[in-house]
């Protein structure tokens, strides 16, 4: 799914005007491309247009918008532009009603697969079992919106969506691509926004999925600490609060453990037994005893390793032969491309009961992509894109990244990120603060007892007894099955105080 070349690059960095293709020498250094001396089109302003939609047996008469935030350095020059969607219902009470900023997450996602995945208005059906990138892309009300009790904005990072910066890819690399710059660009849109739209006075929240679970927290702190708003809740989706629980070493079974869970409910939903919390009291508890004691003693212990191989075994219904040669150290990558491999299928790090036929069953290793990620950037592409030019009429001239290899590959120093000091800080602060992090069980990209050792570790007066952590059936994408979505929905409205 690499896209390579200068173009690439160009494109990384939301660049809307046609570049020529530059002819290259394969022995020698790509040609750098200096955005500032390219004639950008400029983007449109802002669009508006009245839709409805129905939820929970009420017809919301409201207003989409499509708009540009600017990002301005330290003199005053703009450098890059933010776009945003906004939903805002019609003839609500402004001041007194909630509105929600939302972030997908990557590093390189647009804001689409909240937008029109989760909790906005409309809804595009993507990221299940059989769903197909070359679908209709086809909106339809969506029964689990949060639009009835909060405003929604939806913003994209530069380089996603159709944001852009303006400035070099060297400069554009230091300005916006980076876990301290990321949050500091993005707080000020938000705040921007607020200002731009006289809603500084409305409860705020902030919400975030995967990577963006990472961004919130820290995007509610720096709100919080920098720029005088604070949120009153925050909504972390399938997040990776803390990349460097992720790491495999011999010595550290921390990354194995966060794992097995996760693998373990995926059996268990192919067996048809209900996913709660009753059902992975067992394999929690193994994981975060035994589990960790046995996998230390290493090889001097015969014994420990033929428990884990056991165990492990049971759990992740793979061959005894293979757990056994691994002992009992089930990497992700390992799982996936074996659970199916009888089957000629490959399975996907989002949700591994969704599959793929895989191109190469005999390769040693895999060479597919991912069954979910591959068939979910064609669908929402056309989607918002068209929901964007034809529905709204934001009429503009470029080309729309849902999911941007470049921005990912450029980000820096990724593998040390984190947000857990930003989520502590944050709630300490603010005593009336509250948090909800959700997850599926399956999903084993961002799994789900890594937030639930993080949560536990957290001192209870000063933040974790106001944080839920909320589980659901399915993965990554846990509100593409209905009944999911749904619970999400109650979970959400009993954190903004709505009901539910």
């Amino acid at each position: 799914m690499h896209r390579r070349g200068v173009l690439a690059a160009a494109l990384a960095v939301g660049v809307g005007a046609a570049v020529p293709a530059l002819a290259q020498d394969p022995k020698s250094d790509p040609p750098k491309l200096d955005l500032a001396k390219i004639d950008l089109p400029k983007f449109p302003a802002d669009a508006s247009v009245k839709q409805v939609t129905r939820v929970a047996g009420k017809t919301l008469n409201y207003t989409a918008t499509v708009g540009v935030i600017p990002v301005r350095d330290e003199k005053g020059k703009v450098v890059a532009e933010v776009v945003f969607t906004a939903y805002v219902l019609d003839g609500a009470n402004r001041p007194n009603r909630p509105i929600t900023f939302a972030f997908n997450g990557g590093p390189g996602a647009a804001s689409v697969y909240l937008n029109l995945g989760a909790i906005g208005p409309k809804r595009l059906q993507f990221g299940a079992q059989g769903d197909s990138p070359s679908d209709p892309p086809t909106l339809t009300d969506n029964s689990a919106t949060w639009l009835d009790f909060t405003d929604l904005v939806f913003i994209d990072p530069v380089g996603t969506g159709f944001s852009r910066s303006l400035v070099p890819l060297d400069e554009t690399k230091k300005r916006f691509f980076g876990v301290k710059e990321d949050v500091a660009y993005l707080s000020r849109v938000v705040y921007d926004w607020l200002l731009k739209n006289q809603r500084m006075a409305s409860p705020k929240y902030v919400v975030g999925e995967s990577y963006g679970g990472l961004r919130a927290p820290a995007v509610g702190h720096y709100l919080q600490r920098t720029l005088g708003v604070a949120p009153a809740g925050i909504v972390m989706v399938s997040p990776v609060i803390d990349y460097r629980a992720r790491g495999h070493t011999d010595l550290s079974p921390l990354s194995y453990m966060i794992t097995l869970p996760s693998m373990a409910a995926a059996k268990y939903e192919r067996e048809g037994r209900p996913l709660n919390a009753e059902t992975l009291a067992e394999v929690e508890a193994y994981a975060r005893g035994e589990f960790v004691t046995d996998m230390l003693k290493g090889q001097s212990d015969p014994a420990a390793v033929n428990r884990i191989v056991e165990r492990v075994t049971r759990y992740t219904g793979l061959d005894p032969a293979l757990v056994r040669r691994m002992g009992g150290r089930i990497d992700t990558q390992t799982f996936l491309r074996e659970l199916y491999r009888d089957q000629g299928r490959i399975a996907s790090i989002y949700d591994a009961n969704v599959t793929a036929y895989d191109p190469f069953p005999w390769s040693q290793t895999k060479r597919a992509g991912d069954p979910i990620l591959d068939s979910i950037v064609a669908s929402t592409t056309t989607a918002m894109v068209d929901f964007t030019t034809r529905v709204v009429g934001w009429k503009v001239d470029g080309r729309y990244n849902a999911l941007s290899d470049e921005v990912n590959d450029n980000w820096a120093n990724r593998s040390q990120a984190e947000s857990v000091e930003d989520l502590r800080q944050a709630l300490a602060a603010d005593p009336k603060l509250k948090v909800l992090i959700a997850h599926g069980y399956g999903d084993l990209s961002c799994p789900f007892f890594a937030s639930r050792l993080i949560v536990d570790q957290m001192p209870r007066e000063a933040g974790a007894a106001r944080t839920t952590l909320a589980l659901y059936p399915g993965g990554h994408m846990f509100y593409s099955r209905s009944g999911s979505m749904g619970s999400f929905r109650g979970d959400v409205m009993r954190l903004y105080g709505a009901g539910g």
